[in-house]
């Protein structure tokens, strides 16, 4: 079930009403929030609602474990086993295969013949999303930042919870529970506000991402040897576009649609392609990735607490780590570690003397944004690859022009521009047309949001491409 389909606007339709009837009886709202969560999942495999259930279950138990516990040690075993739990069925799904081709590879390389095999593991949806809200929940606990939940359908609600379930964004444990236990009626956040960011995001994916990935971004992608070196130029920046276009549009759906039901989600966005220096690029881009992976990853090597070169490591682990989350595939672990390497750079940077005498001058910000965009630009090329052979005959197809026409559609510039548009666009405009709204008669505000809805489809193409981070 996708967010721009009708099938969930009659799911989040009949949500809507039903939680707004539940409004004063909280314990079974919540029940009824799990059910529908659970349904939601189920509508892709019913099968995998299990794991959902066991992941939640186990979460439940270490983390009501790891609370009572007295003694440190076995606190700390309780942790150790319950993150172990949820990493291994993150690698038993989504890595296994990956880890059993390099195994292969490295015997045929040495001579060798392994009686192994490929397993061919299905991999659920939101896997990796579901195992970061998992074990967050242990951490937090173990660190003291929470007290462990005494209800299991809470912990099954926040771990399920259908806004967010599929691909973010992730919302720590210690931000949703306690609205779980003192909850906003559906309806108490502004409903025009919301009601623009929804079709704000579906604008972003059926129109601009879905125009610059049918018609020219997956094409390229698919063959670069058949194009231009134009063309291969302006589709790493259309990807660039695309890719924000995309996720964003389902975070700021996700956010909207839980705030109409009374939850309030963090911020994942924040105008990243405005960054100054990859370090700004991240504190803008996948925000709660960022956050995530800095507290229970970054923070726990070490951080930057002994010195120079065991920060640049702790960086550069956390990035291809963090790379290695998104796929198991070399064109992640390179793109983690091109921004890990970026990163190790910019610190550096920022804490020299030249920067302190010349960095917030006008020259050296355009020239910091300019290296900036362009550097993340084509570390997306990795990310869209397929393979590292197919990253490999696109950045060919850069150095030397093979003398093809350019076939860009005429549309896509438009659409680049619109995609940048968003990213100058003050953040506070939607508020306040959404407080405005909120002034006028309901007949006037529900005419407002239909024409914008309406236009919406008009203006979208009869293909869609799936939300990229769907594979996640």
């Amino acid at each position: 079930m996708l967010f721009p389909t009708i099938d969930f606007g009659l799911f989040f339709a009949f949500s809507f009403a039903l939680i707004w009837g539940l409004n004063s009886h909280n314990a079974a709202k919540k029940l009824v929030l799990l059910a529908l969560s659970l349904a939601f999942y189920a509508s892709w495999n019913w099968r995998f609602v299990l794991l959902l259930l066991a992941s939640g279950g186990v979460a439940f138990c270490v983390g009501f474990y790891v609370d009572a516990a007295a003694a440190r040690p076995f606190r700390r075993l309780a942790l150790a086993i319950g993150v172990a739990v949820d990493l291994g069925i993150l690698a038993y799904f989504k890595y296994l295969d990956f880890f059993i081709a390099q195994a292969l590879t490295l015997a045929h390389a040495l001579g060798l013949d392994l009686p192994i095999g490929f397993l061919n593991v299905t991999l659920p949806v939101a896997i990796s999303f579901l195992t970061f809200h998992a074990i967050s929940y242990i951490v937090d606990v173990y660190r003291g930042r929470l007290a462990a939940s005494r209800s299991l359908t809470d912990i099954l609600l926040y771990v399920s919870f259908f806004p967010h379930l599929v691909a973010g964004p992730i919302v720590r444990a210690h931000e949703f529970l306690p609205q779980l236990a003192s909850p906003r009626r559906a309806g108490d956040f502004s409903l025009n506000e919301n009601m623009l960011l929804i079709l704000g995001g579906l604008f972003k994916k059926t129109v601009i991402a879905n125009y610059l990935a049918v018609r020219f971004v997956d094409p390229v992608f698919t063959d670069p040897t058949q194009f231009s070196r134009f063309d291969l130029v302006m589709a790493v920046y259309a990807y660039a576009i695309q890719i924000y276009a995309d996720f964003s549009a389902y975070t700021d759906i996700a956010i909207g649609v839980a705030a109409l039901l009374g939850y309030r989600f963090p911020q994942n966005f924040n105008q990243p392609y405005r960054a100054l220096g990859v370090g700004d690029f991240w504190r803008r881009w996948h925000m709660t990735l960022s956050i995530w992976l800095r507290d229970y990853l970054y923070v726990p090597l070490g951080g930057n607490r002994h010195g120079a070169l065991m920060t640049a490591r702790n960086l550069l682990l956390t990035m291809l780590l963090g790379g290695l989350w998104h796929g198991a595939n070399w064109t992640f672990l390179i793109w983690g570690g091109m921004h890990g390497s970026a990163l190790v750079a910019d610190h550096a940077w920022r804490r020299s003397a030249a920067f302190a005498r010349y960095g917030s001058g006008r020259i050296v910000r355009i020239v910091d944004w300019a290296i900036t965009f362009n550097f993340v630009c084509l570390t997306w090329l990795f990310f869209r690859s397929p393979s590292l052979d197919a990253a490999n005959q696109f950045l060919a197809g850069l150095w030397t022009d093979n003398g093809a026409p350019s076939t860009m559609p005429m549309i896509v510039l438009p659409l680049i521009a619109c995609g940048a548009l968003t990213q100058i666009v003050p953040p506070q405009s939607r508020a306040a047309i959404g407080s405005a709204l909120d002034n006028r008669g309901t007949l006037a505000q529900g005419a407002f949001g239909f024409a914008l809805f309406y236009a919406i489809l008009v203006m979208a193409p009869s293909a869609s491409a799936p939300f990229i981070y769907f594979q996640f």
